[in-house]
């Protein structure tokens, strides 16, 4: 079988490797419109699921990648000004950097067989019309998809909140969130590092903060100087950075929701971003984009023929998905809805905004659901110590 996989991001090249580590008589080929050692954003994020998942598929990758990363195992909040509340007892995670993780992956791919084109950019299936398979994993924007968005059934919904994805040279130990009030309304970030010198910064706020502070008309400079400002309580006196390694600087977005109702359309399947986006509050993206990865090559690899393998992708995929989008939706809005906790005591804060997946918090006082919460977490300690099942 031939196959393309038009994208380099982490799905491609994760796809390609693991299709061609299963099966090596496969001709893989993945073709990436940027330079090699060119790409937008800082660090990602996972967590221990995806790390046991990926050892389970293929050690060698999985390792370099966990050798790459960063671990933080604590969380910190500072509200306003109020001393900063920490929390402990939270999972922890990683970062890495996604130039890493992408470089870590490509040579994974290469030592396979997979061929990689840089700086080469697929506009139509046509271009591809010696292959039996493409894999459309050309993000968010998806020009392949674009194409027949109407056979997918595609629909974006733009989120409310303005947000920004920055860097910095403070190295975050915890995860760090910090809420600033200002005067025209709450502006919060958060931080998390993904090497020993650099940290991910994600800016968010409501439309009326971020243009009551003049952020929607500011220069670059000008902008990053009154964030810096703003978040000088965690920064440190460390910059923040608006230029990513390809070039290119940071811009103030509204969050894209994507979905799709069917995710194949011949011989063109979707993967990652194409396919679908989370909110990345819920910092799921990466592991759903490799989960797409495995299971498409699992597919590929135990159905009858290629159609078989592409519906049963899409049936198994998009069940997750729904799960995922529904609680990224949940936390998305609990952002959009900070005003009606970020006045709680920080340690409530806290504990809130790890419950914001829940569809019962919108409906519910907070301090009412906190108290809620916190018995029952009590009675299960309790019940846990009595009867030996901690």
């Amino acid at each position: 079988m031939k196959v393309a996989c038009v994208g380099g991001g982490p799905a491609g090249l994760y796809f390609a490797s693991l299709l061609k580590r299963t099966d090596p008589a496969c001709e893989v080929t993945v073709y990436e419109r940027y330079p090699e050692g060119s790409t937008y954003g800082w660090g990602v994020t996972y967590w221990d699921e995806l790390y046991a998942n990926l050892r389970a598929i293929d050690p060698e990758s999985a390792h370099a990648i966990r050798d790459a990363s960063v671990r933080w195992k604590t969380w910190v909040a500072r509200v306003g000004d109020q001393p900063p509340a920490r929390i402990s007892h939270w999972d922890g995670g990683f970062g890495i950097g996604r130039s890493v993780l992408l470089a870590i992956l490509a040579d994974r791919a290469r030592s396979l067989g997979v061929d990689i084109e840089y700086g080469r950019e697929i506009s139509g299936e046509e271009e591809l019309a010696d292959c039996d398979l493409i894999v459309a994993c050309d993000g968010v924007n998806s020009g392949l998809r674009e194409r027949h968005a109407g056979h997918f059934g595609t629909a974006v919904t733009a989120g409310r909140n303005a947000y920004l994805w920055l860097g910095t040279t403070k190295a975050f130990g915890p995860f760090t969130f910090s809420f600033a009030d200002t005067p025209y309304g709450w502006i919060w970030c958060y931080g998390y590092g993904y090497d020993p010198g650099h940290s991910t910064c994600v800016i968010e706020c409501s439309p009326e903060t971020w243009e009551g502070l003049g952020l929607h008309e500011a220069t670059d400079a000008d902008g990053l100087a009154m964030l810096e400002k703003l978040f000088a309580d965690i920064l440190d006196g460390h910059p923040l950075i608006g230029r990513d390694d390809a070039g290119e600087s940071a811009r103030w977005l509204n969050f894209r929701t994507v979905t799709n109702e069917r995710w194949y359309h011949g011989n063109v399947v979707l993967m990652g971003d194409a396919a679908h986006t989370t909110h990345y509050s819920i910092g799921a993206g990466t592991a759903l984009a490799l989960g797409d990865a495995a299971y498409l090559v699992h597919a590929l690899t135990t159905e009858r023929d290629l159609p078989s393998a592409l519906a049963s992708y899409e049936r198994g995929r998009q069940r997750t998905i729904r799960r995922a989008q529904k609680a990224a939706r949940y936390s998305a809005r609990w952002y959009e809805n900070l005003p009606r906790y970020v006045h709680l005591p920080p340690d409530q804060l806290l504990a809130l905004l790890g419950q914001r997946h829940s569809p019962v918090l919108p409906h519910v006082p907070p301090r009412l659901y906190y108290r809620f919460d916190r018995a029952v977490e009590q009675a299960s300690s309790w019940w846990s110590r009595i009867t030996g099942r901690g």
